[in-house]
């Protein structure tokens, strides 16, 4: 069974940080594509970050310069440090996993980031 879970969300003032996880499991990890997604209420979901197997990345242009994606395959899990958090940042953030070969694609279940003073 596979499962991604998402932790570290939460409440901060702008400006701040956080750190989000998505631990997986049920997959062989290193060869997907792990990406974080966004939604805020009223709007659609959105690529924040995504990064290779290899650890190329890519981000929207709206979080360059503030977030970092990172991946560690030894323990199956991808990592978003969120830094200079605005109020524009606050929405559920989701972790997906993607292999397109395998044409397989996986979601936690989202994990909440409201930025406000």
């Amino acid at each position: 069974q596979v499962q991604l879970v998402e932790s570290g969300g939460g409440l901060v003032q702008p400006g701040g940080s956080l750190r989000l996880s998505c631990g997986a499991s049920g997959i062989g990890f290193s060869i997907y594509v792990m990406g974080w997604y966004r939604q805020a209420p009223g709007k659609q979901r959105e690529l924040v970050a995504a990064v290779t197997s290899g650890g190329i990345s890519n981000y929207a242009d709206s979080v360059k310069g503030r977030f970092t994606i990172s991946r560690d395959n030894a323990k199956s899990t991808a990592y978003l440090q969120m830094n200079s958090l605005k109020p524009e940042d606050t929405a559920v953030y989701y972790c997906n996993a993607a292999n397109h070969l395998l044409i397989r694609s996986y979601w936690g279940q989202g994990t909440q980031v409201t930025v406000s003073s």
